[in-house]
């Protein structure tokens, strides 16, 4: 699907809507157009690549670092012509043609090139060592990346015998990464012969620039190390006055329709933000913000296409299958679903119709009522069974800390449930959540399970092809912070990516469901409910309850007062 069929037609009705409405929605400041946009998400990282900007990537950057596919609002990999093409050609082992826009520049003058497909590649790819990576997932599948440095063009060629079907989540937006930036600060000046001739000492810079120079804290900001390939480029990053985009002058695409992007991510008091007039887009955990006044605004309650789950340590307390399992009998998974799950027009059957019983496959999957079949024990509330099996573990009791981005009025009520269900088992249950929370707390032991989506993350989660989900728990991957480790899961999962055949597919995922399900690295509740709100007036705005969040099509809004 080429981005014209889509993004480009609601830039024509924008161009209109701001025609009509320019002066609507400015800033005190400048008197640009602006229009507020508050999501449950938080900003540690301009780099959606690693850990730690996960869950800003696609969320907050994905109109600001564009890549050749984005995340629609229905969860698939959407084509983005602006950034280039990429199609599959003929060759022994697959191959992948990339061409970047001759147009293409990011905001500080230096062209787009094949460079910047290298260096995210090698630094997602697991075979340099040094750089951290959210997921390696058909990265590692890649051989080499055929480039001359400066050049618009670029061959991706997979490893022999190796197929990765959802290439298209590659090079993606919000991941594809400004190489030129990497190699000034690191000293590397050619980073296309660097990845060639594996030069250890300049990867090495290369991996510390990866992990923490593109990291973000509110306060002053310099500009140049965050150029943009998108309509919006990073202006500013404060606590009060939120992370500021603003339209990137040197954008070669349409315009974006208003000027002026804020975001309110957390810890940003966001009931505050939306009570006093500052947002016109609401896009948060469904009860998370409990008193939280939408009158003014059109809300859409929905599932989402992440789960919510609780991550657990495979360490500590959780060091066996015993104690986890003893934990997950205990968990009242169909009361917290009938409670806290549940959305206004929560369909009968299919996404969002109950309890989740699978951490990697969407409920809509014609392959769901099949292979999930190993959940039944555990749908919650069995006190013998979970005193039976903290025996099996030789424990009598246990203390499980869970932890969460708080505040979060559906997760301390989730913990709260969990808590009371668990105790008669001899199982007590801390909530340990704090405004500054982040999953990697569970490697570090600070907690010993995460309240959140795949891989413990807060705010907009999951696609239609579940990728983060499955690879989030692949050894080495980023995204394990409970560091669950199976060889035969791993084998799976790779072949889930490369074979196609429906029977192949139904097999590989029952068996990799009664693998979790007896070693329960995590426990899956329910499809997250996501409120998305939109105020009177803002036009061009759809839901995406995905991991890029409802500003997937940010540069098309139009506020309207």
């Amino acid at each position: 699907m080429r981005q014209s069929s889509l993004r480009r037609t609601i830039a024509l009705l924008a161009a209109t809507a701001a025609a009509a409405g320019l002066a609507a929605g400015c800033s005190g400041k400048d008197q640009v157009p602006s229009i507020g946009y508050a999501v449950d998400t938080t900003v540690s990282s301009y780099n959606g690549g690693t850990t730690a900007g996960a869950a800003a990537g696609q969320t907050v950057f994905g109109r600001v670092l564009t890549g050749f596919f984005y995340t629609g609002p229905d969860g698939q990999p959407v084509a983005d012509s602006d950034t280039g093409t990429a199609k599959e050609v003929p060759g022994e082992a697959q191959t992948v043609q990339y061409r970047l826009n001759p147009a293409g520049v990011y905001s500080d003058g230096v062209p787009t090139s094949c460079d910047d497909l290298v260096f995210t590649w090698a630094a997602r790819s697991g075979r340099f060592p040094g750089f951290d990576s959210a997921s390696t997932a058909g990265y590692e599948d890649i051989e080499r990346v055929e480039c001359q440095p400066g050049s618009k063009d670029g061959t991706v060629v997979f490893r022999p015998g190796r197929r990765y079907l959802p290439w298209r989540t590659l090079f993606a937006a919000g991941e594809l990464m400004p190489a030129h930036v990497a190699g000034q600060t690191a000293n590397v000046p050619d980073i296309v012969a660097a990845v060639q001739n594996d030069d250890r000492a300049a990867l090495g810079r290369l991996a510390e620039f990866w992990n923490s120079g593109w990291n973000l804290a509110p306060g002053d900001l310099d500009v140049t190390k965050f150029p943009s390939s998108g309509p919006y480029r990073l202006e500013s990053f404060d606590l009060d006055d939120g992370l500021v985009l603003v339209a990137n002058e040197r954008w070669w695409g349409d315009p974006p329709a208003t000027g002026r992007i804020v975001v309110y991510p957390k810890p940003a008091d966001l009931a505050a933000r939306i009570g006093d007039g500052s947002v016109a887009v609401v896009d948060i955990g469904s009860g998370s913000l409990p008193d939280l006044n939408l009158d003014s605004f059109a809300v859409d309650q929905r599932p989402s296409r992440g789960i919510e789950q609780l991550v657990l340590s495979t360490g500590g307390v959780f060091g066996s299958d015993a104690a986890r399992r003893a934990f997950a009998l205990c968990v009242p998974r169909q009361a917290l679903f009938d409670e806290l799950g549940r959305t206004t027009d929560a369909p009968q059957v299919g996404l969002g119709s109950g309890v989740s019983d699978s951490r990697t496959l969407q409920q809509d999957s014609l392959f769901y009522p099949v292979v999930t079949n190993a959940a039944d024990p555990f749908a919650g509330g069995d006190i013998a069974g979970a005193e039976a099996a903290l025996a099996d573990a030789g424990k009598k009791q246990l203390t499980v800390r869970v932890g969460y981005l708080a505040p979060d009025a559906r997760r301390a009520r989730t913990v709260s449930m969990i808590a009371d269900a668990c105790a008669p088992a001899g199982i007590t249950v801390q909530d340990s959540s704090t405004p500054d929370f982040g999953p990697g707390q569970l490697a570090g032991g600070a907690v010993d399970a995460v309240l959140g989506g795949p891989g413990g993350l807060p705010g907009p989660a999951g696609s239609l092809d579940g990728i983060a989900a499955v690879s989030g728990l692949r050894s080495g991957s980023g995204l394990n912070v409970g560091q669950f480790r199976n060889g035969r899961y791993d084998a799976i999962a790779d072949q889930l990516a490369a074979d196609d055949n429906s029977t192949n597919q139904l097999n590989l995922l029952t068996e990799a469901e009664n693998l979790l399900w007896a070693q329960l690295p995590s426990v899956p509740l329910f499809a997250t409910p996501r409120t998305i709100g939109f105020a009177g007036g803002l036009q061009n705005a759809i839901a995406g309850p995905t991991r890029a969040g409802s500003g997937w099509n940010m540069d098309q809004w139009v506020l309207q007062r």
